[in-house]
């Protein structure tokens, strides 16, 4: 017998050689083998042969609505730049001057609704520079009126930041 520190529980040692059964550990693959199939580890790592092409098939319809929202955000984004250029590159004494900011205001504020929620664009370039120039064109509207000019250095910082977003746009950023 073992002397009280062995890490084995004295009912264990006590008990008759006969009852204790120990059975040898299989690797996971030929555990996988020995029951006549593929493990779950070997058909997600696609040594069947067919992982791969499943993993394609099932990727397939995600790709095509991805990439149509991808090009409804860069029209999108392209009209509301040219839309904040002709606004605040109007003359301040045009009497459509208040109705061009109304609009602005009305498509600015959608835009960022609909794409200040999705991640996927959260890191681009694109949509960084527009929304931080629509939240400085909005707020000199709001705080100066429709129909207060724009001061030369906010313009010349707002259209510097449409023109990173129109570049970046092109590159797909």
């Amino acid at each position: 017998m073992r002397t009280s520190s062995s890490p084995v529980p004295a009912a264990v040692l006590a008990a008759p050689s006969s009852a204790v059964v120990v059975k040898p550990l299989l690797p996971r693959s030929a555990a996988a083998t020995a029951n006549g199939g593929a493990g779950r580890r070997d058909v997600l790592a696609g040594t069947t042969g067919l992982g791969a092409a499943a993993l394609l098939l099932a990727l397939g319809p995600v790709c095509g609505p991805a990439r149509a929202a991808d090009d409804e955000y860069v029209t999108e984004t392209k009209e509301v730049i040219g839309k904040v250029r002709s606004t605040i590159n109007m003359d301040k004494s045009d009497p459509n001057v208040a109705d061009a900011v109304a609009e602005l205001r009305e498509l600015s504020n959608s835009w960022v609704a609909k794409y200040r929620r999705e991640k996927s664009l959260l890191g681009r370039p694109s949509f960084r520079e527009m929304y931080s120039a629509l939240n400085a064109v909005s707020g000199h509207y709001i705080s100066f009126g429709p129909t207060a000019p724009i001061p030369t250095k906010r313009r010349a910082r707002i259209l510097e930041e449409m023109d990173t977003a129109e570049k970046a746009l092109l590159r797909g950023r």
